[in-house]
């Protein structure tokens, strides 16, 4: 935002694609994209990228197209999801989405960081994950999050978790 506040609209892991705009347009895109956990990642230079999408028969083409529908079916959910659910739903949500994507139980944010990504004050977030910490779902520690109970976690989220997982699994797998 011109203020220069963030709002989190997708979740990106070891499973996706950064810079889609590469494949559906021009190569540019108004959004930020930045790395929230620790990972590794592997870089490709967009016209690199774009002889490898026309070549190989198109399978490379197909699976990006099919992953580019379920990050927008993302997208659009995390809209909603951002207006009409409440934020420990939502926390449930975009912790399960981390999980989905991070080897182990274990996830390296802080509270703050996670307040910049619902688009809250720390103190919701702070309330929200005392909320799911009471109900033994996660712990917390300075900058870490561990799920502790991951099936109690999938029922605190809001509807949007299952409906964008069950989209990205159908299409991407």
């Amino acid at each position: 935002m011109a203020d220069g506040s963030t709002v989190e609209v997708a979740t990106i892991g070891n499973e996706g694609v950064v810079g889609l705009a590469a494949y559906l347009g021009d190569g540019s895109s108004p959004m930020e994209t930045f790395v929230q956990i620790p990972g590794e990642a592997v870089r490709l230079d967009a016209g690199a990228f774009r002889h490898e999408i026309r070549g190989a028969g198109g399978a490379l083409r197909d699976e990006i197209g099919r992953y580019a529908q379920a990050l927008l079916t993302q997208v659009g959910q995390s809209a909603a999801c951002n207006r009409v659910h409440a934020i420990d739903e939502r926390c449930a949500r975009w912790l399960l989405m981390s999980h989905d994507r991070v080897v182990g139980d274990q996830i390296r944010l802080t509270q703050e960081f996670l307040a910049e990504m619902l688009g809250v004050r720390r103190a919701g977030v702070s309330h929200a994950a005392g909320l799911l910490k009471r109900r033994k779902l996660i712990e917390y520690r300075r900058g870490l999050i561990y799920v502790l109970d991951r099936k109690g976690l999938e029922k605190a989220a809001c509807e949007c978790y299952a409906l964008i997982r069950a989209h990205h699994e159908r299409l991407v797998g």
